[in-house]
């Protein structure tokens, strides 16, 4: 029993690596991240001024976390339309599934600092260089994308007619 567990667990990582490619890595740190980061707002809830947990912060929480998974799906289609374009101009992108990648390094940088909030929460000391760290990563990742003039990663196009 325990040899055929370990079959079906290596091959559904093996069929992952395949399809994913350069996202796999990103994918399994934003699954962990996720997990940990649900599981200790749990243990933090109690600690704060809100009024610890509730089935609506829980199920929002949830929400929240498939909306992540969905905006890596939105940078992966991005990513397919380049590599679709760059392929009918002739040119040959280097890179898989770069939008996608950088989508789940900001998330996964969101989903530590959120963790080490939690744990902040709990009255867990933390070393002081830690979040300024994920929080300089995160802030390279929104370097290398494109940032709007509102600052917030949303493009928002001048409709006033002037310019």
């Amino acid at each position: 029993m325990r040899n055929k567990l370990q079959i079906l667990i290596t091959t559904i990582f093996g069929m992952l690596s395949s399809l994913l490619g350069t996202l796999y890595v990103p994918v399994l740190l934003m699954v962990a991240t996720n997990i940990i980061d649900y599981i200790t707002g749990l243990a933090a809830a109690p600690y704060r001024n809100d009024g610890g947990i509730s089935s609506y912060k829980s199920i929002r929480g949830i929400k929240k976390k498939v909306a992540m998974w969905l905006l890596v799906v939105v940078g992966a289609i991005v990513d397919q339309l380049i590599t679709y374009t760059t392929e009918l101009l002739g040119w040959k992108f280097p890179v898989t599934f770069l939008v996608a990648c950088l989508v789940a390094i900001w998330i996964i940088c969101n989903e530590l600092i959120s963790i080490l909030e939690n744990m902040h929460d709990i009255g867990m000391d933390l070393p002081p260089w830690l979040l300024p760290l994920i929080k300089n990563i995160k802030s390279k990742a929104d370097d290398i994308g494109y940032t709007g003039e509102d600052g917030n990663g949303i493009y928002n196009e001048d409709t006033s007619g002037t310019s």
